[in-house]
């Protein structure tokens, strides 16, 4: 763990690993699939952005192996699953999103990711400082739970960040003029946080992008960067 040990000499704001026992409020390691193929995948095919961050929530060939199979009977219950990625060189906070229904992560890089409890949000506005900065160790497989605030990792490298992502179909895609209209008719004050299908978003108003996108800037505090060791750890 000398990475994580390096990651902690270069911020002033604690970071565990998702072996440690404050991971189990947000998720859990998974074992017992195989994601071979869909490594093999990310690291022969998928790219890392020059700039900023690229997501694709389904990609056909990896939904076409058999552990997709696999995780949608067993880890899912029977649920239709979309297997995708997420590739960049983010560093900030930014904001957090969270769905109804867990996430899979799967670290083809090490990479860190921020992650607070959406009970936490008080009225549409988190207190950013409420979150815990995670590093996931490359090769390694978790859920997040559906209570579990996240967003893009953060890169730990020049290079940038590879991450396998896992929901339930239709997660992420663009709402339709019916479920916007719904959106718009409710009372409910979550509504305002709906941004795309299973995707309920509570931004940094810093964050121009999420912000463009119709996000809420309900995150308060300090929009944080992370840093990293400019010399390579092993």
């Amino acid at each position: 763990m000398e990475l994580l040990e390096a990651l902690n000499a270069c911020n002033d704001v604690k970071i565990y690993s998702v072996e440690d026992e404050e991971f189990s409020s947000f998720g859990r390691i998974i074992k017992g699939y195989d994601f071979e193929e869909l490594e093999t995948y990310m690291n022969l095919t998928s790219q890392i952005p020059e700039d900023g961050n690229v997501y694709v929530a389904s990609v056909e060939e990896m939904e076409s192996e058999p552990v997709a199979e696999q995780i949608a009977a067993s880890f899912y219950g029977g649920m239709p699953i979309q297997i995708g990625y997420c590739n960049g060189r983010n560093t900030t906070y930014n904001g957090f999103e969270y769905h109804k229904g867990s996430e899979i992560n799967i670290a083809i890089t090490d990479f860190m990711l921020v992650l607070g409890h959406n009970y936490d949000i008080c009225h549409n506005t988190y207190d950013v400082s409420q979150a815990t900065v995670f590093f996931v160790p490359k090769g390694t497989a978790i859920e997040m739970y559906q209570t579990t605030l996240h967003l893009s990792p953060l890169r730990v490298t020049d290079e940038g960040f590879k991450d396998i992502v896992i929901l339930p179909r239709g997660t992420n895609t663009p709402l339709s003029q019916a479920e916007k209209q719904a959106k718009q008719q409710t009372g409910d004050e979550e509504a305002i946080l709906l941004l795309q299908r299973n995707k309920w978003v509570i931004a940094h108003p810093d964050r121009e992008p999420l912000m463009k996108q119709g996000a809420h800037g309900g995150v308060t505090g300090e929009n944080k960067e992370l840093f990293y060791p400019k010399e390579k750890v092993m």
